[in-house]
């Protein structure tokens, strides 16, 4: 069994069927996210208290921050196997194909579907690293490490940093665009019938993570929220 996962891994569909798994996490964390974040619209207190909850989950059985460590870890290589699988795959139609044919062109929607992974993917990689900076850390915050989990979300997005606004706004779009097309090529890789059902279904899901995410910001721009 432990030769025969790295030597799946190796092939072309092993490596796509890592793409589609990793990705089902992700999407899952990303809905679990995005309803963490909509309870600010129910103000600071349960805000905070949701903040600090998912520090103390299972305790006293397990320490202070186990489980969201765990989640962390999880999430971590849930993120590096998805690149690298991507990469890899990108590097292997290149060699396959060294020379594109003259006689059929790249459709337009394939080329908008590679340039959205490609460079959206970039995109979400740079936003991951900043929040892990501002709102984990606390390092880029405008108030500072100190302050309480609602106290950083406000102040990022604040009238006066509608930069930081405005790429929150560009990186959130590009994973929607980037889990439409990521949902259904996963369908198809998965080989789930019914692929025009998963097509509505990609487009479902990432209206839905997209508007969720941009509630708390626009809230806060506008100042719904304070």
């Amino acid at each position: 069994m432990a030769v025969v996962i790295p030597e799946l891994y190796r092939t072309t569909v092993g490596k796509k069927a890592v793409m589609a798994v990793t990705g089902g996490i992700l999407v899952l964390f990303l809905i679990a996210h995005m309803a963490g974040n909509l309870k600010v619209f129910l103000g600071a207190s349960d805000f905070n208290h949701y903040a600090e909850w998912l520090r103390t989950v299972g305790e006293p059985a397990v320490p202070r921050r186990g489980l969201l460590s765990a989640v962390e870890v999880v999430l971590a290589v849930s993120v590096i196997l998805h690149m690298w699988s991507a990469v890899s795959l990108a590097r292997t139609a290149r060699r396959a194909r060294p020379v594109g044919y003259a006689a059929k062109k790249k459709s337009h929607a394939q080329g908008y579907a590679v340039h959205t992974m490609r460079w959206g993917g970039v995109i979400i990689a740079l936003y991951l690293v900043w929040h892990l900076l501002d709102l984990t850390f606390g390092a880029v915050n405008p108030v500072g490490r100190n302050a309480t989990p609602y106290e950083k979300l406000v102040a990022d997005f604040a009238p006066s940093h509608w930069y930081v606004t405005l790429f929150y706004v560009v990186a959130v779009v590009m994973v929607g665009l980037h889990l439409r097309h990521g949902i259904r090529s996963a369908a198809r890789t998965l080989g789930l019938a019914g692929a025009r059902g998963y097509d509505l279904l990609a487009a479902a899901v990432s209206i839905l993570l997209v508007a969720g995410f941009l509630a708390v910001p626009v809230a806060v721009s506008f100042g719904w929220v304070k």
